[in-house]
């Protein structure tokens, strides 16, 4: 399929413009969750979906030409709510809180709803999703900022170590996502080990 009729099917029809097709568009976004959370992506279709949410599958249309399209739309809403968790790490008064913080962040955006995240990450790597998913790294920026932080070990590079940091993080919950794993506690700790111990490890002397 071309690259622009692929792209096509990945965005929204229109985009709402008032408080009720708003609420009816997330709606439908959280039906798509639910649906993937109870039926996976075997039973994920549009009309699922519609019935889920309560609308008519001529409404879902209206906004989504597809259940790719549906797709995308749940792994920016769920970027987006990991984001605005994460961003509260600034108002955190030391560094070292507010590594655990994002920390903590990435913690419940996996476990919170964790059958949800395992199969965003999975569908993720998709080629087309990755395309028309890719935005700057707000998450990396937040820890290039911590990191920058005269309470925290000096870095010689903070946007490698924030690079490397992320990667961390982001291997770490994944490989707990796929594992089945409903111990937050548990792998807050090893992350915080893992971080902090890098982060030791990398700080610049002298």
């Amino acid at each position: 399929m071309p690259r622009a009729s692929q792209s096509s099917l990945l965005k929204p029809r229109k985009t709402p413009s008032q408080s009720r097709a708003e609420q009816t568009v997330a709606a439908i976004i959280e039906a798509a969750a639910q649906v993937l959370e109870t039926d996976g992506f075997e039973g994920f279709n549009t009309n699922a979906v519609a019935q889920r949410a309560g609308v008519s599958i001529g409404s879902l249309y209206q906004y989504f030409p597809g259940k790719d399209a549906l797709t995308l739309a749940l792994m920016r809403r769920e970027a987006d709510r990991f984001f605005a968790d994460a961003v509260a790490a600034s108002d955190e008064t030391t560094a070292e809180a507010a590594m655990e913080y994002l920390i903590g962040a990435a913690v419940r955006q996996q476990l919170q709803r964790s059958t949800l995240a395992r199969l965003l990450d999975a569908e993720g790597s998709r080629p087309a999703f990755r395309r028309e998913a890719s935005s700057p790294n707000r998450f990396q920026l937040l820890l290039v900022q911590v990191l920058e932080r005269s309470d925290m070990p000096s870095q010689n590079h903070p946007d490698v170590a924030a690079g490397d940091v992320s990667a961390m993080i982001r291997g770490m919950v994944d490989a707990a996502g796929n594992r089945g794993e409903s111990d937050a506690a548990d792998l807050t700790r090893r992350l915080r080990a893992a971080v902090f111990g890098y982060l030791a490890g990398t700080a610049s002397r002298g």
